[in-house]
């Protein structure tokens, strides 16, 4: 499902239609600040002040379309891999970057923020998704949740027993997998993965949809989508995003070599920030003025991390 092509020119679907401006607005302006937020943490992985830093450049779209499609009373479930999530629903930059910094802590209040911490064994954060919904809803409270998770993970036990108990239980949770074609260094069709994943899914039970996940138009609308569906009773899904992570530094810490120059070539003529912006420029949504604030409210962000990691110590409870 596409609503915003990589030339940032409408494209009509049948059963969704396209946010308003005001979303789509909101959507460029988290995905300005996610990509700076990105190239921060990275830096301060390379100067050694992080341990690790997982880039997620190039897949700003779905993290920001998954997590603005949230309700107030939703949870997210992030994975290691998405503080750009985590930042665009609400959670201190700067503590989000303590589980890289090597505290034994999650680095935040996970009420809060109705943010639990980020999953770092794969898949752990999906079975936690459906433990919360099922136990919310016993309590009669109107939560759904939103799980991230990578292609690689869909493989892991965990996941199936999570979808199993979503798809029994019928808890509100939407499984939103970001596929970027490899993990652990191997890309897809080497490991034999040839059917997509939604396929799998219907196997559970669940409803699936497949979206451009570098079209954040789409992923907030279809994630919108499940999510409603999934509080009036319809149970879970899953949504899987097709995306590219571009950034052409390697993870810092890490041996994973995710990148081919062909496909960076490929999925950078189709950067989610750039199409959105031509999209939003053309229909007279933002001007240079606008665009502007969004790099200032980026350079806020990153500056405000700089000074917090300055400090002799970051206590998560100093916000």
């Amino acid at each position: 499902m596409r609503l915003v092509d990589r030339h940032g020119h409408r494209h009509e679907h049948s059963s969704f239609g396209t946010p308003d401006h005001a979303v789509l607005a909101e959507l460029q302006r988290a995905m300005v600040i996610g990509r700076r937020f990105n190239r921060q943490a990275g830096t301060l992985a390379r100067q050694g002040r992080l341990a690790i830093y997982p880039s997620s450049t190039g897949q700003e779209a779905t993290q920001v379309g998954g997590v603005l499609a949230l309700s107030e009373q939703d949870w997210l479930f992030p994975g290691y891999r998405d503080s750009v999530a985590m930042i665009t629903h609400g959670v201190d930059p700067a503590q989000t970057l303590s589980l890289f910094r090597g505290d034994w802590r999650c680095g935040y209040d996970p009420h809060r923020y109705r943010c639990a911490p980020q999953g770092t064994p794969l898949a752990t954060n999906a079975s936690h998704a459906v433990g919360l919904t099922y136990a919310a809803r016993n309590k009669g409270r109107d939560v759904a949740a939103l799980v991230l998770m990578s292609e690689g993970s869909t493989g892991e036990g965990e996941t199936q027993e999570a979808y199993d108990f979503a798809a029994v239980w019928n808890t509100p949770v939407v499984f939103l997998v970001q596929n970027n074609h490899w993990a652990i260094s191997t890309p897809r069709h080497a490991r034999g993965m040839t059917s997509p994943l939604t396929h799998r899914a219907a196997g559970h039970g669940m409803r699936n949809h497949r979206v451009d996940g570098n079209d954040a138009a789409a992923v907030y609308t279809v994630v919108a989508h499940t999510l409603a569906e999934a509080r009036a009773g319809g149970g879970p899904a899953i949504v899987e995003a097709f995306t590219y992570r571009i950034d052409p530094q390697l993870d810092s810490g890490s041996s994973e070599h995710h990148r081919d120059s062909d496909e960076v070539g490929y999925w950078t003529e189709r950067d989610p920030l750039v199409r959105l912006e031509v999209l939003l420029r053309n229909e007279q949504i933002v001007d240079d003025g606008l665009l502007e604030v969004y790099e200032r409210d980026a350079e806020r962000v990153v500056a405000l991390i700089r000074e917090r990691l300055n400090e002799k110590r970051l206590d998560p409870a100093s916000v």
